[in-house]
């Protein structure tokens, strides 16, 4: 901080970092254990645990009542099970998830016990190393101390990062190894010793263990240094292929647990143009401010690529979307034309390795992959890194405009503080996908004496049963498997069921179904005359 030096607010600035530091320090950690555990974080505790999912429907998926202690038992350590099953689970049912994030999640909760609340302790620690990582990331690229707190104090806040710390899910962990692979990479570049290519030899095969999306960011960090050597051969790009080739054979065991081209499931499904051009623009103004914290609904469906109908710019403070879009175009810009080609390169190839893959095939072919925002982690840091220098090299300059500047910086910063304090107040968000109605399901039976949940997703039914009381039973049906209802449930519910069975169950004339809550895909089942 330098630059802060010289100025007569020194004080003044010092004590607003503090603060900033310590808000999202709190915004990570509060209310961990009071969001909805949802159905991608059933899976990481199911993984960590060293069970399967066919394990799971085998033994829960029987047409027999069940409790919640039956569903959750799955969620739970076993003595039996270890490390080694937990690695096995992955690569047998989900190898497109590599094991680095679920290896720790395992080794901390063998100490403190596996429950959601610790879970997603490990994501919040984790993403408490983001703070350093982007500043070493930021000096190394603008050697300037005042953009590399800007672009900490920016990820610190920022509601997009915060929602992903508190998950039970590996971003936090890659948001780290993306930071420390792009540093590690400038560092070699700049020292071009045997001790930082292995350095970032390291950084690759921990990138790669942690998402293998990272893929398209080491081809991004290729483009980069050939780019800078002028497109010909020279003894550094010798360095970054060697080590680049040593960070893929570490990784190379998991390769091998990849047998087979991942089904794309949802994500390929095709969606309107203009949906995905809203989704975009949702998400990459949830990098600074989050739009759904004006609205109680789901603004987009995205199991079914559907634009909900909430979403819109005449509506609450939708509308600031455009200017935080305008301001990342403009901040693109101006990086491009005052700074070096080495530091305008890497956020653009930062920016695009990730982002234009995913998104041209939507375009071109349909799909809602780059809809997805955590894929795009590389590209909202990069568009951070821009962002940051803006606003520090606006600030810095000896103008009339400096003052507006300053007011600009603080109201970024000031709606993600807004947004983390609304959102970590919340018990469900946009970022739980088809677990976001479940609160409203689980008040609804909870509030049902003698209530029984027919379904035909262990998966859903486990994530739901961590909102309900302890006294609610489930029934876990096969597809095409019609109920034997016990006499002495007087409240029966058909929940995220099956289309079949749910057709199925229409056509019986002894069952009828009545609508409870759509949104929540809740039924209620009662016997027909």
């Amino acid at each position: 901080m330098s630059f802060l030096k010289h100025d007569k607010h020194f004080i003044w600035a010092k004590a607003f970092i503090a603060i900033i530091l310590i808000l999202g320090l709190f915004f990570r950690f509060v209310n961990l254990d009071q969001k909805i555990y949802w159905h991608d974080e059933f899976f990481t505790s199911l993984r960590v645990a060293g069970y399967t999912v066919t394990e799971l429907e085998e033994q829960l998926i029987t047409g027999q009542v069940i409790r919640i202690d039956d569903l959750q038992k799955y969620q739970q350590l076993n003595p039996h099970k270890g490390l080694k099953d937990t690695i096995t689970s992955l690569a047998a049912e989900d190898a497109q998830n590599p094991p680095l994030y679920y290896i720790l999640v395992r080794l901390w909760v063998g100490i403190q016990g596996l429950n959601p609340l610790q879970a997603r302790m490990v994501s919040a620690v984790i993403s408490l190393l983001a703070f350093p990582s982007i500043f070493g990331l930021g000096y190394l690229l603008f050697n300037s101390l005042a953009v590399s707190w800007m672009a900490v104090l920016l990820l610190a806040v920022s509601p997009f990062h915060v929602l992903y710390a508190q998950e039970a899910r590996q971003y936090s962990l890659w948001t780290v190894t993306i930071l420390c692979s792009s540093a590690a990479l400038l560092r070699a570049l700049r020292l071009n010793t045997k001790s930082s290519w292995g350095i970032y030899t390291v950084g690759v095969a921990l990138s790669l263990y942690s998402n293998l999306i990272s893929v398209l960011m080491l081809v991004g960090h290729g483009i980069y240094v050939v780019a800078l050597q002028g497109w010909r051969w020279h003894k550094t790009v010798k360095a970054y292929l060697l080590a680049s080739l040593a960070g893929l054979i570490i990784f190379s065991p998991w390769l091998l647990a990849i047998n087979q081209i991942m089904a794309l499931g949802w994500t390929a499904k095709d969606i309107p143009l203009l949906t995905l051009l809203k989704r975009w623009l949702l998400n990459l103004s949830t990098i600074f401010f989050d739009p759904q914290i004006s609205y109680k609904e789901q603004l987009f469906d995205v199991r079914f690529g559907q634009d909900n109908g909430y979403f819109g710019l005449d509506r609450p403070l939708t509308f600031l979307v455009i200017p935080i879009l305008m301001g990342v175009i403009y901040a693109i810009y101006f990086i491009v034309r005052t700074t070096p080609k080495s530091v305008w390169l890497f956020i653009l190839l930062l920016l695009s390795s990730t982002a234009l893959p995913l998104a041209v095939p939507d375009l071109i072919d349909g799909g809602q992959r780059s809809t997805i925002a955590r894929y795009l982690i590389p590209a909202f840091l990069g568009i951070q890194l821009a962002v940051a220098y803006l606003l520090t090299a606006k600030i810095m300059t000896v103008s009339v405009r400096r003052k507006l500047w300053q007011l600009i910086a603080i109201a970024l910063i000031t709606a993600g503080i807004l947004s983390c304090a609304i959102s970590g107040q919340a018990e469900t968000w946009w970022n739980k996908y088809s677990s976001y109605y479940d609160p409203q399901v689980a008040r609804i039976v909870n509030q049902t004496p003698d209530s029984l949940i027919i379904s035909t997703s262990a998966v859903r039914s486990t994530s739901l049963s961590y909102l309900l009381n302890s006294n609610v039973h489930f029934l876990l049906l096969k597809d095409r498997q019609l109920p034997n209802i016990p006499e002495h449930f007087t409240n029966v519910f058909l929940f995220q069921p099956s289309n079949r069975l749910r057709e199925q169950l229409t056509q019986q004339t002894q069952y009828k179904l009545e609508p409870v809550y759509e949104q929540g895909r809740l039924w209620r089942i009662t016997m027909g005359k």
